[in-house]
C-alpha cells in the first residue's frame, strides 16, 4: 500500500481526547431512557426523506455521537455523518460532520475517527482536541475495506476480500507487515457463503456480533473466542432482536451494555430506524448455552472396488462441536432419505462405513452429526464403485490395479505368484525413474509425490516390460 507504516500507526495510535467533568447519568445517550431487552428506537435527526442508518460511534467520555444519515440504498446516497456534543450541560447539535461518508467508527483512544464512502472505501480523519482534518483514504491496496475496527489487544478486524476466503467478502484479521497490509479470514464458522459484512467486535475481543447472511436476510448473530484462535459458531441473538427484514449496523457500548443497530419492516425503508437494547445479560447466557455443531472440512468423495471389501471413517475434522464434550453421533442415509444399500453399514459411533459392494454404480449419502442437546448439521458425498482395472500381461499372470492410478493411492495385485521379481515404475514423459515399487502378489503403492500432469505407469515383470499406460493427475 501506499500509505507509509509510521502515518498508519500514528493514525491508529495518536493520542486522546481531554475529558472534562463526568456526564450525568440522565443526560447520557441524549437524555433518553435506556432500555431493557425490548428493542427501542434510538432517536436521530435527519432532514426530511433520509434516515438514520448504518453504525453509530460514541465518545469514550460519552460526550460525542456520531451517527449517519443515509437519503437512499442501494447504491447510497446522501451520506452523511452528523453529531451531537454534550456542552454546557446540555446536548448540542446535531452538527455535519462528513458528507458523502457513512459507518463512523473511532479508534481505541477515540482520537481518530474511521468511515466509508459508497465505494465500500475506508477514510479516516484525526480529531487535534478542536477539530477534525479532512478524510484521507486508507487501505488503499485492499479490494473492499468495510466496518474497520481495533481493539484494547492491538488487533484491527474488517471486513474484505482475502487471498483465501469462505464468502464474497469475509470478516477478516488486518495484518500490517511493513508496507504490506493483508487480510486474513477469520475462516468458519463464522464467515458463511455470501457476503459477510458488517459486524462489531467488543474492545477486549470476548465476543464480536455479525449480521449474518441466513436466506434472503440478515440477522445478529454473536460469537465467542475459542483457544486455538477461531470462533465460535454463531448464535442467533433472538427474534425479539431479530425482528425487521434484515439487520445491520451493530454497535456496542463500551460498557457492553447496549448493543445500536439498524433495521426496518418495510421494503421501501419508510420505517427504518436505528434501534438500541441492552445485551449484556444475553451476552453471558448465550456464552452458557448449545451450540450447534457445523461442518469445519466437506467429506471427500470416495472411490471403490466392486467385489473387494472397504473401510472408511469420517475424519474427526469433519464436524465440529463448540460445546467441548465431542459427543456426536452420526446417522447415514442415502441423500433422498432412503436407507443405505444393503452391503453398506453405517456404524453410528466411531462413524464408520463398511462394505463389498456388488456392482458398479454411485451412491449419493448424506451424514448427519448430532449433539447431546439434539443440534444437528449435514453433509453430503459420495461413493463411486468402480471395476477393476485388469490387465493380462500374456504370461498367465494377470493383474490388477485399483482404484484408478491417478487418485494418488492404490493397489496393484498379481493373480499369480511369479517366479520373477515383479515391479511397478512410475516414470515422468522424458522417461526419468521417479519411483520403483518391487513385489510378489499383492502390494499397496502410494505415489502422492508422483509428478503432476502427466506420467508414466510401467508394469514390469522380470526385465521385460508387459504394460505401460500414461495417467494423467
Amino acid at each position: 500500500m501506499k500509505t507509509p507504516v509510521l502515518a498508519l500507526v500514528l493514525v491508529l495510535f495518536f493520542g486522546s481526547f481531554i475529558s472534562a467533568q463526568p456526564i450525568p447519568p440522565d443526560s447520557l445517550y441524549l437524555g433518553q431512557i435506556p432500555p431493557g431487552n425490548i428493542p427501542q428506537i434510538f432517536n436521530l435527526s435527519v432532514n426530511t426523506g433520509s434516515i438514520p442508518a448504518e453504525r453509530i460511534a460514541i465518545s469514550n467520555d460519552n460526550k460525542e455521537i456520531y451517527y449517519s444519515e443515509v437519503h437512499s440504498y442501494y447504491p447510497t446516497t446522501g451520506d452523511t455523518i452528523k453529531y451531537y456534543r454534550y456542552s454546557g450541560n446540555n446536548w448540542t447539535g446535531p452538527f455535519k460532520l462528513f458528507e458523502s461518508y457513512s459507518s463512523p467508527a473511532l479508534s481505541v483512544n477515540g482520537d481518530t475517527m474511521y468511515f466509508q464512502n459508497a465505494n465500500v472505501e475506508t477514510f479516516y480523519s484525526i480529531n487535534n482536541g478542536l477539530n477534525w482534518s479532512n478524510p484521507k483514504r486508507l487501505l488503499t491496496n485492499l479490494n473492499t475495506a468495510h466496518y474497520l475496527q481495533g481493539t484494547n489487544n492491538g488487533n484491527y478486524y474488517i471486513s474484505s476480500i482475502p487471498n483465501v476466503g469462505i464468502g464474497a467478502s469475509d470478516w477478516c484479521k488486518l495484518l500490517i507487515n511493513g508496507p504490506d497490509t493483508t487480510t486474513v479470514s477469520l475462516g468458519l464458522p463464522l464467515n458463511s457463503a455470501g457476503d459477510n459484512l458488517d459486524f462489531f467486535v467488543s474492545r477486549n475481543e470476548s465476543f464480536i456480533i455479525v449480521s449474518k447472511p441466513i436466506g434472503n436476510s440478515a440477522k445478529l448473530c454473536i460469537s465467542y473466542p475459542k483457544n486455538d484462535g477461531s470462533w465460535t459458531n454463531p448464535k442467533n441473538l433472538g427474534s425479539q432482536i431479530n425482528f425487521g427484514l434484515s439487520m445491520w449496523g451493530p454497535y456496542v457500548s463500551s460498557d457492553n451494555k447496549y448493543l445500536f443497530y439498524t433495521t426496518g419492516t418495510q421494503p421501501d425503508y419508510s420505517d427504518t430506524y436505528v434501534y438500541w437494547v441492552r445485551i449484556d445479560s444475553l451476552v453471558d447466557s448465550l456464552m452458557y448455552t448449545n451450540f450447534v455443531p457445523y461442518v469445519k472440512n466437506k467429506i471427500t468423495d470416495q472411490t471403490v472396488i466392486k467385489g473387494e471389501s472397504f473401510t472408511f471413517s469420517i475424519p474427526d475434522s469433519t464436524f465440529i462441536d463448540d460445546d467441548g464434550n465431542n459427543t456426536l453421533t452420526y446417522h447415514a442415509t442415502l441423500t433422498n432419505g432412503i436407507p443405505l444399500p444393503s452391503w453398506l453399514t453405517f456404524d453410528t459411533i466411531s462413524a464408520t462405513f463398511t462394505g463389498t459392494p456388488d456392482m458398479i454404480q454411485t451412491i449419493n449419502i448424506r451424514v448427519k452429526a448430532t449433539d447431546t442437546a439434539g443440534a444437528y448439521v449435514a453433509t453430503t458425498f459420495k461413493i463411486i464403485v468402480e471395476e477393476p482395472t485388469s490387465i493380462n500381461p500374456g504370461k498367465g499372470q494377470g493383474f490388477r490395479i485399483y482404484p484408478n492410478p491417478t487418485k494418488g493411492i492404490f493397489t496393484v495385485s498379481l493373480d499369480a505368484v511369479s517366479s520373477d521379481m515383479a515391479s511397478l515404475e512410475i516414470r515422468n514423459l522424458e522417461g526419468k525413474l521417479i519411483l520403483r515399487k518391487t513385489f510378489i502378489k499383492d502390494i499397496g503403492i502410494d505415489i502422492t509425490d508422483k509428478p503432476t500432469g502427466q506420467y508414466i505407469l510401467e508394469m514390469v515383470i522380470g526385465n521385460e516390460i508387459i504394460h505401460q499406460m500414461v495417467c494423467k493427475q
